[in-house]
């Protein structure tokens, strides 16, 4: 099913409502990513995660020399560059390496021969960041490419620009605009595919432009002001609410809701919500148009805004314990509610998006979406800049209220990259707050690290019914 005319008529009227100025040639843009692993939800005895099947082992791994790979500013850095035991690649093949700053400049790089399947190779850095390193080799002259990060002080990295001086007012007139709209809650009856699940509905909001679309779930008969409420933030892409996902949550005994991050009808065909990205939704990671107003995530930060504010009006809500949970632009949007609701108790954000969007200021990677900061001449992009750091994790970070939260970081993330998410983990002002350093994780959250934010998560929703 395609969407109808109507439909795609709002969606790029919405789109265009945003727009005050004049949308990036696409050669401008950057490409979007896959988004990060969904992360398993707990089921009602909160088991493990089913295990996937594992992956072939890779030809040629690359891995700090320290089991941590944490390293002092100005310490050699060592990297092992190895040849998986049944490799069929020679064990004295030549092998070409870089070391970057977590892919920018200075760029260390060389060749070197592999001896008896391995090789290792040295750099060093002189300011708090991260190092990551590529290795290549040839197999039947094809290119077989790994990669391994090691931090350096990370706990010293800063945001490359402060928090905008008017960036607390512009929130609290978003706020404003947005408690303005009643919520008009329209509630429909569905059936969910998880045992033992209490209420279930489809639930559309008003919203300034396009609704709040999800899925809620709770306990039949709780009492009021009895549960805990979690809100469930989707990563990059586009597609339906997640039924299941809020059912399992709210079988821990809370209110739970699921919202897609584009205010989309929920249950259609596949084809629908692929056919909406391919269109009006194209490229919507970087649409900034060089303004706040003319940032896209505006509108799905207004949503995330009625979404909990639509939560914490339940009468079973107990008062005091609200949970934001998402990885990859997920944990983006986690990041935003913990920083606009003091409400918001917990947050667990998964290999963020969104971190540091200012980076180039001081020579070091930016977050995705990797906002178009170069403008059609070449030059820096001053609006659009200035405008991203109205949307930028490190400053919500900074603003946020929350008792604690949780964070997993990959040291070899090329598209949030751990430098990106370092900053706007040490922004955060609490006392009580972790950070999972997953190694040899790339764009997904890895078994482990899924595990350490579902129980924290579900610990506070415990913690929060004591």
């Amino acid at each position: 099913m395609r969407p109808t005319f109507r439909l795609r008529h709002l969606l790029l009227s919405s789109l265009v409502a945003l727009a005050t100025g004049p949308v990036l040639p696409l050669a401008a843009q950057s490409t979007a990513p896959a988004p990060a692993a969904n992360a398993p939800i707990p089921t009602a005895a909160t088991t493990p995660p089913v295990a996937l099947a594992p992956k072939p082992a890779p030809l040629l791994t690359v891995a700090s020399t320290k089991p941590d790979a944490l390293y002092k500013i100005g310490e050699e850095v060592t990297f092992k560059i190895s040849l998986a035991a049944d490799s069929p690649v020679a064990p004295d093949a030549e092998i070409t390496w870089n070391i970057s700053k977590d892919g920018v400049p200075p760029i260390k790089e060389g060749k070197a021969r592999l001896n008896q399947g391995s090789v290792t190779v040295t750099s060093s850095l002189p300011e708090a960041g991260f190092l990551l390193c590529r290795a290549t080799v040839l197999h039947h002259g094809k290119p077989v490419t790994a990669l391994g990060g090691a931090g350096v002080d990370p706990l010293s990295i800063k945001p490359s620009l402060p928090v905008p001086d008017d960036f607390d007012a512009f929130w609290a007139d978003q706020k404003k605009r947005v408690a303005a709209v009643p919520l008009n809650p329209r509630l429909t009856p569905v059936k969910s595919d998880v045992a033992k699940v209490g209420e279930c509905y489809d639930v559309q909001l008003d919203c300034i432009g396009a609704p709040v679309s999800g899925y809620f779930c709770k306990p039949t008969g709780a009492a009021p002001k009895s549960l805990p409420a979690v809100l469930l933030l989707h990563g990059a892409g586009v597609r339906s609410s997640q039924l299941n996902s809020a059912a399992n949550w709210s079988n821990n005994g809370a209110l739970a809701m699921d919202i897609n991050a584009h205010g989309l009808p929920n249950g259609r065909p596949d084809d629908f919500y692929k056919d909406v990205e391919q269109s009006v939704l194209k490229d919507y990671r970087t649409a900034i148009n060089d303004s706040r107003e003319g940032c896209y995530y505006l509108g799905m930060f207004r949503r995330l805004i009625q979404a909990m504010n639509f939560l914490c009006a339940q009468p079973e809500w107990d008062g005091k314990t609200l949970v934001v949970y998402g990885s990859s632009q997920g944990g983006f949007q986690a990041f935003a509610a913990a920083g606009l609701d003091e409400r918001v108790t917990f947050f667990a954000a998964g290999v963020p998006a969104g971190c540091d969007h200012t980076g180039m200021e001081v020579n070091r990677v930016a977050g995705w979406p990797k906002f178009p900061m170069v403008d059609k001449t070449g030059g820096k992009n001053t609006k659009a800049l200035e405008a991203s750091r109205y949307f930028d994790a490190v400053n919500f970070a900074a603003r946020t209220k929350a008792k604690a939260g949780i964070v997993t970081v990959g040291f070899i993330d090329t598209t949030c990259p751990p430098t990106s998410v370092y900053a706007a983990y040490n922004a955060l002002p609490l006392q009580n707050k972790s950070i999972y350093n997953d190694i040899p994780s790339g764009h997904s959250n890895s078994p482990q690290a899924v595990k350490a934010m579902t129980d924290a998560a579900v610990a506070q929703l415990k913690a929060g019914k004591e």
